[in-house]
């Protein structure tokens, strides 16, 4: 399955890239100060791609 995985980068801004069901990455956003400017640009892109997921890697349980 396509996914969109969220995450934020080493300077700490949040990206996005587009994985296809093989793991293999398609695309990658660039850096968002702000998660929810790098929310809804996935947003944008799902109309698009209505079958994608978003994996949220920010959310980290320690």
């Amino acid at each position: 399955m396509y996914k969109f995985e969220v995450y934020k980068d080493k300077a700490g801004e949040y990206r996005f890239r587009f994985k296809a069901p093989n793991g293999q990455a398609m695309f990658s956003s660039e850096g968002y100060s702000a998660k929810a400017s790098a929310m809804s640009a996935i947003e944008s892109i799902q109309k698009n791609a209505p079958g994608a997921t978003v994996d949220d890697q920010t959310s980290a349980v320690a």
